[in-house]
């Protein structure tokens, strides 16, 4: 199994080098050279596995026994998987009105990151004991990735993480979560920017290549593949779930419907689909709907500013994993995304051509949330079920709400069961809650936040990031 980057200008690597890999040399992203196809009898074999095992049987076909030892990889997984609260991981809630929600926040940070990010701290530790090799982690958070990237590699001698928050766009506790962790290989800084700016001095020193080779620069954002591989399990567990049989030829269809900012869970939903798990993909947005668009019209194109919503961790305008989707559609045309992607890039807009417009919309289906029905779906669920939804996970749930073809829980009174991915615990989002004339209910883990010791670098407007953390890497670098 090798990767190439999606703009063909990269050479192809394995597993591990895109595991140490931000964005590839040419500015592309890693993708499986080929894609690995489960059959029918493979599918339900799988369909009585725990995530846990689903999780292990999907890895190994992307990361060959010779790199990572079978016994190896299922050792490395049950670590990761250890600290989760749910003794089954990710937990299905079946709701009445036919809402099926698929829990994938059990882990320390209470978000689905924790699921991808534990695994992949698990298998860069793996290699860097090996090889005795330091790494330097550059994230860029919208409110979750960045507390569960620190949570996977806290305290090891082998990594520092840089994590670039945007200061008041997440939340407190989402900010208490990284600004809390006081080790001595987690450096936190609270930017006066939002989610896309911050990422512009991480681009910056990935692209200065002797920089980024000197300090052993890697991302752990959703750039990373590792944490694509993972959540391709999502979509393998939610469909078993949700399945009504097996036994039929062939098998039934199942609706994921996917909470959608930078697009890493939805390109894993694609992948599973290209797999040959018989799925129909919603990318569920808010009021940022540039993914929302491009599925409706083809319209790659930015607005003219990020909107702050009840959803903060998707206020993305550049979902750069479409281009992964794209390119996957395209059948593999590096050249075509090349030319796409430095259009996009030079001026922010893009038509896609009416051959992959075509194919995305046959692929995806799609809807946007305003900040008003993210409000009434956290308030009929728990009007309904009394459960509270995270407002991340009310953008998937609005759209089941707004189906026509709702349907009762019972799968056999239904041809196309639905599950929507919940990607965060409501306990996070107090404000959204409060909003929604909702009543936080908090774990003591998240409690005793406000009350601990914080650590954080501003980063000012008018200052230059990208030298700010060029000068903290050196001197972190000292202690290696």
């Amino acid at each position: 199994m090798e990767y190439v980057s999606t703009r063909g200008g990269a050479g192809a690597v394995d597993f591990e080098g895109a595991l140490f890999s931000g964005y590839a040399p040419d500015g592309g992203l890693f993708m499986p050279q080929h894609i690995p196809s489960v059959d029918g009898d493979t599918l339900r074999k799988w369909s009585c596995l725990s995530y846990r095992e689903l999780v292990k049987e999907l890895c190994s076909l992307f990361i060959t026994a010779e790199l990572v030892p079978r016994s190896t990889l299922n050792d490395l997984i049950d670590r990761a998987f250890s600290r989760f609260r749910h003794k089954d991981v990710v937990h299905l809630s079946r709701l009445k009105d036919g809402l099926n929600v698929l829990e994938l926040w059990h882990g320390v940070t209470y978000a689905f990151k924790d699921l991808s990010l534990s695994c992949t701290g698990q298998f860069l530790q793996y290699f860097l004991e090996r090889k005795q090799k330091h790494v330097t982690i550059l994230v860029g958070t919208s409110g979750d990735t960045g507390s569960s990237a620190i949570e996977s590699v806290r305290g090891q001698k082998n990594m520092d993480i840089f994590v670039l928050l945007p200061k008041g766009f997440c939340t407190q506790i989402q900010e208490l979560q990284m600004t809390t962790i006081i080790e001595d290989n987690v450096h936190v800084f609270a930017a006066h920017g939002n989610s896309d700016e911050i990422d512009e001095p991480i681009k910056e020193l990935f692209a200065d290549v002797d920089f980024a080779r000197k300090y052993n620069l890697m991302s752990l954002n959703s750039v990373n593949w590792s944490r694509i591989m993972v959540q391709i399990a999502h979509h393998f567990y939610a469909y078993f779930q949700c399945a009504p049989s097996l036994d039929t030829t062939p098998l039934p269809v199942v609706e994921i419907v996917v909470p959608t900012g930078g697009g890493g869970n939805i390109t894993a939903g694609c992948i599973a689909q290209k797999m040959g798990l018989p799925i129909r993909l919603v990318a569920a947005v808010n009021s940022n709907d540039i993914i929302h668009r491009t599925v409706q019209h083809g319209d790659f194109s930015l607005s003219e500013s990020v909107k702050a919503t009840l959803a903060s961790a998707m206020d993305i305008q550049e979902p750069y994993n479409v281009e992964r989707i794209l390119w996957l559609l395209s059948g593999s045309d590096s050249s075509l995304m090349k030319t796409l992607m430095e259009q996009f890039s030079m001026s922010k807009s893009l038509k896609l051509p009416e051959d992959l417009h075509r194919k995305l919309s046959k692929t995806l289906r799609s809807c946007s949330a305003s900040d008003e029905d993210i409000v009434q779906a956290m308030q009929r669920c728990w009007e309904e079920n009394r459960y509270l939804l995270c407002p991340h996970s009310a953008v998937a749930a609005h759209y089941h709400y707004s189906q026509p073809d709702r349907f009762s829980s019972f799968s056999f009174l239904s041809s196309t069961p639905r599950c929507c991915l919940a990607p965060a615990s409501a306990a996070k989002f107090q404000d959204a809650l409060l909003r929604a004339s909702l009543v936080p209910q908090l774990p003591p883990e998240i409690t005793a936040l406000t009350a601990m010791k914080t650590r954080s670098t501003p980063l000012e407007r008018g200052q230059d990031w990208a030298q700010v953390l060029r000068e903290k890497i050196e001197a972190a670098a000292q202690r290696w």
